[in-house]
C-alpha cells in the first residue's frame, strides 16, 4: 500500500521484490483477506448517538443470555438509568423462541427502567419503565397499541407499532454532545471489528440536520474510521417538500472528503410513499404521488441521487411512474436513483428500473421476518423475496446492506448468509435457489456493488492496484467455512485507506501507507 491505496497484487516473491527499507510487512498467516465491506443501507448516524447506552443482541442465541446482559448493565449503571435494547434482534433468534416477559425484566432489573424492542414488531417494558411512561393510562397512540390483560384490563408491558415505540423512546433521556461523540466512536469501532469500512447511511425517521452533529464532530476531529456516505431525509409528515427543499438549497451533493460525503435525498422522501414493512394494506395515493413528483423534479434538477423505501411492487410501480415522468423532462439515468428493499418487485418494474439506470439495495430484514411476511403475502411468496436472480439477469445495479440498527442486526455476515442461503432464522421459509447468490456474488454486492451508489465502484470495494486500501482479514475463510458459521465471522484486522482501524489481539501491527 502506498499513500492509502493498493500498490500491487502478486505472489509473495513478486511483492517482496517491491519492498523498500521502510516497508512494513504484516504476516497474515494464511488468513483470508477481502475488500472492506460496505453496508449499502444502514442507519448508522442515528444509531451512533446512543450506541454506548444500548445493549446489542445480534447473534445472541439464548434469551437467558439477553436477560443476563440486562442484569449486568443494571449493576453497572446508576439507579434510574434506563437499560434498553432497541432493535437489531428478534425472538426467533433465541432457543426459547420468545421475547422476555415483564416479570423477567423486573427480576433482573427491579430498580431500573427497562425497554427492549424487537425490530419494529413489539417492545416490552418492565414495571418501572411502564410507570415512567404512564403506560397504564395511555390512550391508544396513533400507529400504536398497548396490550392489555383480557381479564383485568391492565397493561401487560407489551406495546406495538411505531407510535407506541416513539412515545416510549421519547421518555429516555438523550445523551449530551460529548457522550454522543464517544458513543459514535464506539459504534465505529464495532463496525470495524465486523470488517466494515464503509456505510451508506439512508437517513430515515427523525433525521433532522442536528442529528448529524456528533458524526461531523468526529469527522472534523480526524477520528472517523468508516467511510460514510449520507442521504438526507424529510423529517415531519406534511412538510416533506419544504424540508427536502431546504436540504437541496443549503447542502451540496458530493460535499466532504474521502471519509465523509453528502450523497443525495433519501430514504424518507415522503411519508405517504412509505409502505413500512409491507405487511399491512398500503396505497400510495394521488396527493402523496403529486408531492413525490414535485420532489423528484427538484432532486433531478439539482443533480442529486435519490434513494427511496419501497417494499411492495405496487409502491415501486407508483414511484417509477414519477421517476419516468421526470426522466422525460430531466434525464435521471446518470444520477443513480435507487430503491431500498424492493422485496416483491415484479418483472415489469425490474425492466423499468433497468431502463432508468436505477439500482436496488437489498437487505436482510426478512431473515427475521420471513414467516410473518409469508403469512401476509401468501404461501410460497417468499421463494422470490427478493428476486435476486431476476434483478441480476436484467442487469440492475445491486448493493447489499442490513437496514440496521432497528429493523435488523448490523452484522454484515448475517446478511451475507441470508443472501447466499435464503433461509430465515425462524426456519419458516427458504428462497428459491435461482434467487440465492454464490458467496462470491454476495460479497461483490457488499463491496463494489454498494460502492456503485456513491459513484465509487472504480476505486472502492475491490483491491486492484490504485484502489483505496480498504480491507478486512477474516477470522475464518468466508469462501470455505460451513454456511452455518458465516454469521459468526469477524475481522482480525481492518484497514481503511492504508490505516489500521481494528486489530484483534495478536494482530496489532500497523499497515502503514
Amino acid at each position: 500500500m502506498t499513500h492509502g491505496r493498493v500498490s500491487a497484487l502478486g505472489t509473495t516473491r513478486e511483492l517482496l521484490a517491491l519492498a523498500g527499507p521502510d516497508t512494513e510487512l504484516v504476516d497474515l498467516a494464511g488468513a483470508r483477506m477481502v475488500p472492506g465491506l460496505i453496508d449499502g443501507h444502514m442507519h448508522a448516524v442515528r444509531a451512533g448517538t446512543t450506541w454506548s447506552t444500548e445493549l446489542h443482541w445480534q447473534g445472541m442465541p439464548r434469551l437467558s443470555y439477553a436477560l443476563d446482559s440486562i442484569r449486568e448493565r443494571a449493576d453497572a449503571t446508576e439507579p434510574g438509568d434506563w437499560v434498553v435494547a432497541v432493535g437489531g434482534w428478534h425472538p426467533c433468534q433465541f432457543e426459547e423462541n420468545r421475547p422476555p416477559t415483564r416479570a423477567e425484566l423486573d427480576e433482573v432489573a427491579p430498580d431500573r427502567p427497562v425497554y427492549v424492542q424487537a425490530l419494529y414488531e413489539m417492545a416490552v417494558l418492565n414495571s418501572r419503565a411502564a410507570a415512567l411512561v404512564d403506560l397504564e393510562h395511555w390512550a391508544e397512540p396513533p400507529g400504536g397499541t398497548v396490550e392489555r390483560d383480557p381479564v383485568t384490563g391492565r397493561a401487560t408491558g407489551v406495546v406495538r407499532g411505531l407510535g407506541a415505540f416513539t412515545r416510549c423512546l421519547a421518555a429516555i433521556p438523550e445523551p449530551g454532545p460529548a457522550r454522543q461523540r464517544a458513543s459514535t466512536r464506539a459504534m465505529l469501532a464495532d463496525l470495524n471489528a465486523a470488517g466494515l469500512t464503509g456505510v451508506v447511511d439512508a437517513g430515515g425517521f427523525g433525521m433532522s440536520p442536528e442529528r448529524y452533529d456528533a458524526l461531523f464532530d468526529v469527522w472534523r476531529a480526524g477520528e472517523l474510521t468508516v467511510r460514510m456516505r449520507l442521504y438526507a431525509s424529510a423529517v415531519d409528515a406534511g412538510r416533506e417538500l419544504e424540508q427536502l427543499d431546504g436540504w437541496l438549497r443549503h447542502a451540496r451533493s458530493g460535499f466532504g472528503d474521502g471519509l465523509l460525503r453528502t450523497l443525495g435525498a433519501g430514504e424518507i422522501i415522503h411519508y405517504g410513499c412509505h409502505d413500512f414493512e409491507g405487511l399491512t394494506p398500503f396505497t400510495l395515493d394521488d396527493t402523496a404521488y403529486d408531492e413525490l413528483l414535485a420532489i423528484t423534479r427538484r432532486v433531478a434538477a439539482r443533480g442529486w441521487p435519490m434513494h427511496i423505501h419501497a417494499v411492495l411492487d405496487s409502491t415501486v410501480d407508483r414511484v417509477l411512474d414519477a421517476w419516468e415522468t421526470v426522466h422525460r423532462e430531466t434525464p435521471i439515468d446518470a444520477l443513480r436513483f435507487s430503491l431500498a428493499h424492493a422485496d416483491t418487485i415484479g418483472p415489469r418494474n425490474i425492466r423499468r428500473l433497468r431502463t432508468l439506470g436505477a439500482g436496488v439495495v437489498v437487505d436482510d430484514h426478512q431473515v427475521f421476518k420471513g414467516g410473518a411476511s409469508e403469512r401476509a403475502w401468501g404461501p410460497g411468496s417468499m421463494a422470490a423475496v427478493p428476486p435476486l436472480g431476476d434483478l441480476l439477469a436484467a442487469g440492475v445495479p445491486l448493493g447489499a446492506g442490513t437496514d440496521a440498527t432497528r429493523a435488523s442486526s448490523y452484522s454484515p455476515w448475517l446478511s451475507l448468509w441470508w443472501l447466499t442461503e435464503g433461509r430465515s432464522l425462524d426456519g419458516a421459509v427458504r428462497r428459491d435457489p435461482r434467487h440465492c447468490l454464490s458467496r462470491e456474488r454476495a460479497l461483490h454486492l457488499y463491496t463494489r456493488g454498494s460502492a456503485w451508489f456513491s459513484y465509487e465502484e472504480g476505486d472502492r470495494g475491490h483491491l486492484y492496484p490504485g484502489a483505496h486500501a480498504d480491507l478486512a482479514v477474516l477470522s475464518d475463510d468466508y469462501f470455505t467455512v460451513p454456511a452455518a458459521r458465516i454469521p459468526s465471522l469477524t475481522s482480525r484486522l481492518t484497514v481503511v485507506g492504508g490505516r489500521t482501524v481494528h486489530a484483534a489481539p495478536g494482530w496489532g501491527a500497523r499497515a502503514e501507507p
